[in-house]
């Protein structure tokens, strides 16, 4: 007992005795394609694939800027190392930064990325990914406050792509923690929403209260809040059915009331 079998030894990764890192570039870009492969055989397009890859790649580098910032400070005790320390430091964080930057450029586009004014200001038609990543945003959300409905899930798609067409490019890559800051900020009004319209409600699921039964409402009830303007254009331009942004509206206005 407690001894290594030959193929235990002959799995165990010694960085010291290769001398590098295992996750060189051959091995990451291996990796890269067999999930190309793998998207691919379930339907999820090449350039589709290689967005949503470019902006985990720069989460994950903007993760790692954030850790190199805890280490500005320089180790306890070595305070002639100090201004050395943290020149290195920020060196490191804004070179960290640049590459982010590069992902998210191959993610959206350089223009796109820019900042306001910079050539980002353009509306770009809203894509599959842009849809299927807000779907995946709004249902955890929305199952904190009701159950979820039967809500055709091509209206969905339509409803989901009128909310994101009043947002930039960057608007939609950071949608996700825009929908959580909202509904943290609003946590209490929408849980009385839903409790009087919601599918636990004795409103009835087809009529004018229709979106409350279905997750893209958290979606539609932020921009409401954030961009009613913009929102009401675009709903138009979708030709979707006024009395469902006209019934949420009034359900959103009626739920910051108390209870009768």
């Amino acid at each position: 007992m407690g001894h290594q079998t030959e193929a235990d030894e002959g799995d165990t990764i010694d960085t010291a005795e290769t001398g590098r890192n295992p996750l060189d570039p051959a091995s990451v870009m291996n990796a890269k394609e067999t999930l190309f492969e793998l998207l691919g055989r379930a339907g999820v397009f090449r350039g589709e694939a290689d967005e949503l890859i470019a902006l985990v790649e720069a989460g994950a580098i903007a993760d790692a800027h954030s850790e190199v910032g805890k280490a500005a400070g320089g180790p306890a005790g070595r305070e002639p190392y100090a201004v050395g320390w943290h020149d290195g430091a920020r060196a490191v964080g804004d070179e960290l930064v640049r590459v982010a930057e590069q992902a998210l450029e191959r993610a959206i586009g350089p223009a796109m990325a820019g900042p306001v004014g910079v050539g980002a200001g353009g509306h770009h038609p809203v894509g599959r990914v842009d849809v299927e990543r807000a779907k995946v945003a709004v249902a955890p959300l929305y199952l904190a406050f009701t159950d979820t409905s039967d809500l055709d899930p091509e209206v969905s798609d339509e409803v989901l792509t009128a909310v994101l067409g009043t947002m930039r490019v960057v608007g939609r890559v950071g949608y996700a923690g825009q929908l959580e800051r909202f509904t943290e900020s609003h946590g209490q009004r929408l849980t009385q929403l839903y409790a009087r319209y919601g599918p636990r409600s004795s409103i009835a699921v087809h009529g004018r209260y229709s979106l409350l039964h279905s997750p893209t409402s958290i979606a539609v009830l932020e921009r409401l809040t954030g961009a009613p303007s913009a929102l009401r254009a675009e709903w138009e331009l979708a030709e979707l059915p006024p009395a469902w942004l006209e019934g949420i509206a009034t359900a959103w206005s009626a739920s910051d009331a108390p209870p009768a």
